[in-house]
């Protein structure tokens, strides 16, 4: 059983920022946090050990703290002035790329769009881009797209962790169904996503078993997942090494790893070191089994 790592796995940038400041002001002084800082049980329990608080970004009375802290997916203007009206001193986790895209959506909303975002309606970052924008339509199958009034203009960005080609898909579904119309995508899907999306299609192509690492409720990791199962892989989500069971891996030969991007180092090398133990007693089986065969014929 060979098990090779994604060129591209794991931790971003985005979350390692976010990670690292919401750390130091949790212990520079009482924080509370208004949802969850990133999709990741672990970080969630590392930073309640240091004493940070869970809050609500949609209730200012879920935090007794002054200090308040913006999760790295991001919040809507609204909001944010909101808990600095109430007196609290705010900290914007939010990640540059998906600042990027709010950036690029009120662009497209001042130059005369219709807002179009293509992502998980209910998601916390898809939620924060349209929280300024009541006439945004958020699309995520073609099926949805029959919600896109008619509109001279329609501008369209995206959740930053969609698919790349999936968003391609659809935008180019929204030109067909809206022919006379001006159609302006700004693509806002962020770079570590398409690496590790690139990475997995080098595992597609190399392996016969995918096991992904992540948050149940990341999307970004969920999208890892699902990209494997669709090419007919043996795929296998999971948040701890603890979740590995090693009859699961009797076939298996090439073993792919990869991790969405909320995912700690600390779990890949634990998850890389159980799937090695896993190996190592698949190799040794065949030996033993045969001697308890040998021993009961006896």
């Amino acid at each position: 059983m060979n098990i090779i790592l994604a060129q591209h796995h794991g931790m971003c940038f985005g979350v390692r920022d976010a990670l690292r400041t919401t750390h130091t002001a949790a212990q520079r002084a009482p924080l509370t946090i208004l949802g969850q800082l990133v999709h990741n049980l672990l970080v969630d329990r590392h930073l309640a050990a240091v004493g940070a608080q869970r809050g609500d970004l949609d209730d200012l009375s879920s935090s007794s703290t002054h200090q308040v802290a913006i999760t790295a997916h991001g919040a809507s203007d609204k909001h944010r002035q909101a808990w600095q009206n109430a007196g609290h001193s705010v900290i914007d986790t939010t990640c540059p790329l998906v600042k990027k895209a709010h950036h690029a959506l009120a662009t497209l909303v001042s130059d005369g769009y219709q807002p179009v975002v293509i992502g998980q309606s209910q998601h916390v970052e898809v939620r924060g881009l349209i929280g300024d924008f009541p006439q945004a339509v958020v699309v995520l199958e073609e099926a949805d797209l029959a919600q896109i009034p008619a509109h001279p203009r329609l501008g369209i960005v995206s959740q930053t962790t969609q698919p790349f080609e999936n968003t391609l898909r659809l935008v180019e579904a929204i030109k067909r169904l809206h022919r006379s119309s001006e159609v302006r995508f700004i693509d806002t899907i962020c770079h570590p996503t398409k690496q590790r999306q690139t990475a997995m299609d080098d595992l597609i192509r190399d392996c016969d078993h995918i096991v992904v690492i992540g948050g149940r409720n990341s999307n970004n990791t969920r999208q890892l997942a699902q990209k494997a199962l669709s090419h007919g892989l043996r795929t296998l989500q999971i948040e701890r090494p603890e979740e590995l069971d090693p009859a699961w891996f009797r076939e298996a030969r090439n073993v792919g790893v990869t991790a969405g991007t909320s995912t700690l180092d600390e779990t890949v090398d634990a998850v890389m070191q159980r799937l090695r133990q896993i190996a190592a007693e698949l190799r040794t089986t065949p030996v033993h089994e045969f001697l308890r065969t040998m021993l009961q014929a006896a």
